[in-house]
This record gives structure tokens, sequence and C-alpha cells, in this order.
């Protein structure tokens, strides 16, 4: 490994940091150190760093804006690559949107709101990046990405950098063909239509105060925890089955949405995978309905 960081510090390719703690990268605010964390700097240290290990056979994680993810308290092995200002673009291109890969995906449809574009309103509630977006085919309020996607370019796990039409993601309900084919998306063109500011703005202010409603934001939490079955909602089977408030250590099922467990301050991802299987066992035993997780979870085991 000693060998692997001093090639890696020689090699321009962006920040290198040792032993990092990747807890404060997260918004559950847990996880374990990564053996190496490489920051790039632009979009040509994101390819140079990923050629840089394929070349090598160096595996990586990637890593955003740390929503909708669970790390291991033992940590990630390897390198990790975080993606920050270098893939933090955004421009208008009439109702084209395109936005870099860790662009936030609340952002860009606030903005795009302000342009008179509609179509991103669902996007408002959602954290997180862009890339990460359309990894997930992130969605809310009844639409998703796969509705406004035109296209996204990808770094493969080869370093090679292609462009993928949106039939090429084979979207699906929170999943897309990158879950299968490691890469990073870059940047992502949006197909937007013109719309009423100020219908779009009313649509947005309905969707924000619900969201203060009823989301225990000013937690460190990570989002829905479970998908919602077909035909139904998973923080209703929760709460019916009288789990809110339901504890294991520092993992807590919020008493205002059940689909979310918030870190109440010293939460472990121990405490949190706990949860989530007695959520599930629970779930399934009163319902006969197995939760699945949509929460990303990485790390030495």
């Amino acid at each position: 490994m000693q060998k692997l960081i001093a090639d890696l510090q020689a090699s321009n390719i962006g920040e290198i940091r040792t032993n990092e703690r990747l807890a404060p990268y997260t918004t559950w605010k847990i996880g374990g150190p990564a053996d190496c964390l490489i920051i790039p700097g632009s979009k040509e240290q994101v390819t140079e760093a990923i050629q840089f290990l394929y070349q090598r056979g160096i595996p990586w994680t990637i890593i955003g804006r740390g929503s909708n993810l669970l790390i291991r308290d033992k940590g990630i092995r390897g390198v990790v690559i975080k993606l920050g200002s270098a893939l933090d673009t955004l421009r208008f291109e009439g109702a084209m949107v395109v936005a870099g890969g860790s662009y936030s995906f609340i952002k860009l449809s606030v903005l795009a709101a302000r342009e008179g574009l509609t179509g991103l309103e669902f996007a408002s509630g959602i954290p997180g990046s862009v890339g990460g977006a359309v990894y997930m085919n992130a969605g809310a309020h009844g639409s998703d990405v796969s509705r406004i996607l035109k296209q996204a370019e990808v770094i493969l796990d080869t370093g090679e950098l292609v462009v993928m039409q949106a039939d090429d993601l084979k979207y699906a309900y929170r999943h897309s063909i990158l879950h299968t084919l490691p890469g990073i998306v870059t940047e992502a063109v949006f197909e937007l239509q013109a719309g009423d500011r100020n219908e779009i703005a009313g649509a947005m202010a309905a969707y924000r105060d619900r969201r203060l409603r009823t989301q225990p934001l000013q937690l460190a939490c990570a989002g829905s925890v479970f998908r919602n079955p077909e035909g139904g909602f998973a923080a209703k089977l929760i709460e019916e089955a009288g789990l809110k408030g339901k504890r294991v250590g520092g993992a807590e099922i919020s008493m205002l949405h059940a689909n979310f467990i918030v870190n109440t301050g010293e939460a472990t991802a121990e405490d949190v995978l706990t949860l989530i299987s007695e959520v599930q066992q629970i779930v399934e035993q009163v319902y006969g309905i197995k939760l699945v997780p949509e929460v990303l979870v990485m790390g030495e085991r």
C-alpha cells in the first residue's frame, strides 16, 4: 500500500489522503476509514485516476455527496475516489440542462425553476449529487430521473469515457445498469420543458413545506431507507407495525417519518444494519412483505 500511495502522490491526479475517516463525507455521519482517499481537482484528473488504477488492477470505490449511503464501521479497503469540485458544473442550453456529476441535485432543481423550466420539481427534496441521482434513478412525487434524462457521460472502470443514452441505462425503480456496470457519471443532460415560473415555484414550495413537516431533516440521516413495495408505502407498513421510535444503539426509526433512520449522535453502521434487519423481520412477520433497502452499503464486514 505504501508503494501505491507514493505512486499516487507522484501522479498528479488530485489530493491523496491516507487512513481517512469517511463518516464526515456521508449525511449519516457514519463510517470507518479509507486506506486511501483520492480527491481529484478536475474531470481530467478523475479520468487519469481511473486509468492509473485500471492499469494496475486496483479496485476503487466512488462516493459523491454521501447521501443514501452507509459505510461500514471498518471502513473501505483500497482506494476511494471522492468527487467534489472536479465535477461541480452547470450550464443551460435552452430547455436542456447540462450538469456535472457532483453538482447538487437540489440546487439544480432550484436553478432550473428560476429559468422557468419544469420537470425537476420532484428533485427539490432529494439530497445528493446529479451522478448519484442518475445512478439510482432517484425520484419522488410520482416522477424520477428516467423521465427527464437525455444522456449521461460516464467514465467506465477501464478509464474509457462513453456517452450513454437514457435507454442505455436500463432504468427501473431506483435502479440503473450502472449498478452492474462500474463507472462514474461525470455529466448528465436533462431535457426539460418551458413552464410557468409561478406554478413551478408553487409546486416546489409545497414539496418543501411537506418535507419540513414530515422528515427529520435536522438530524443526520440518509433519506428513505427502504424501497416502497409495489402498491404501497414502506413508511406506512413500518409505522403500522408500531416501529416508530424503535432504537438500536444510536440508530433510531424517526418519530417523524418511519422510513427514516436517524443517527441520534453516536450511531454505528452496525446499529443501523441491525435496525434495518429487525424492521425487515417484523414487517415480514406482520404483513408478509419483505422490505428491500434502497441504501447503498459499502465497506469491510
